[in-house]
């Protein structure tokens, strides 16, 4: 239904310096629902998510959040920034910081939630994902898994509408994977609403509602995430998910 719609996107079109990354993208994310993009390195994952969280000016189309455009010269991305919670593959810590100071930094000094407020719900997610023992800790103190665990719960301190996670897994060893995909499976049984670029096909499958296929800066293929594993539609996703059970099955 249409009330249910949190993120509209509509004809959206990206480029750079004349190349276009992004051609006609059309997208819709209800509340509660989990998108996974996928595609081959290149193909526009990363810069679908960073036009709808305002990191990229967008030359045509229209992006909006709960029915309202965001996508307009005059958007105030300040606020917007505070709805839409972004994970990078890269943590982002400040080093010279606690990883409570961290988490509380947003909502205490952007948000001006009280500190009290705060540093309760920071403290309940730390223990929520196994990391209260570590708040004074600094992020030199903690794995890569960790910090990109902290990462997490910083942007939901922020009490944001919809969670945007890009490759968030990519610059980990293999080991650390695991405890942050966790993490997000956790955040999708509560019912947090996720778009989530990612290659890891299994946990793709296991958390996905909808899976959107892009290649060459179009979709390709948009269909439920059972439907898209088990009968992919169009030669190129058919294409794109024997190469990673290839790999999977030789790695």
């Amino acid at each position: 239904m249409e009330k249910d719609i949190l993120l509209e996107i509509k004809q959206l079109h990206k480029s750079y310096d004349g190349r276009t990354a992004l051609e006609g993208i059309d997208l819709q994310v209800h509340k509660g629902e989990v998108v996974v993009i996928l595609g081959p390195s290149g193909c526009g994952k990363s810069t679908l998510l960073r036009c709808i969280n305002g990191l990229e000016p967008i030359q045509a189309g229209e992006i909006d959040l709960d029915g309202e455009p965001i996508s307009s010269p005059g958007t105030d991305w300040h606020l917007i920034r505070q709805k839409i919670g972004m994970v990078f593959q890269s943590y982002d810590l400040f080093p010279h910081m606690t990883i409570l100071e961290n988490i509380l930094l947003g909502p205490v000094k952007v948000q001006k939630q009280s500190r009290e407020e705060a540093l309760r719900q920071a403290e309940a997610l730390l223990e929520r994902i196994g990391l209260l023992d570590k708040k004074n800790a600094y992020p030199r103190q903690l794995s890569g898994g960790q910090k990109q665990r902290v990462a997490i719960v910083r942007a939901l301190c922020m009490n944001p509408e919809i969670m945007l996670f890009d490759e968030v897994t990519a610059a980990l060893d293999p080991e650390m994977v695991r405890e942050v995909l966790d993490v997000m499976l956790g955040l999708a049984k509560q019912g947090m609403t996720m778009v989530i670029v990612t290659h890891e096909m299994g946990f793709a499958r296991a958390v996905a509602d909808k899976v959107v296929f892009i290649d060459g800066g179009k979709i390709v293929e948009e269909s439920e995430a059972e439907l898209f594993f088990t009968h992919p539609k169009t030669d190129r996703a058919k294409q794109f998910l024997n190469i990673f059970n290839f790999n999977e099955e030789k790695g």
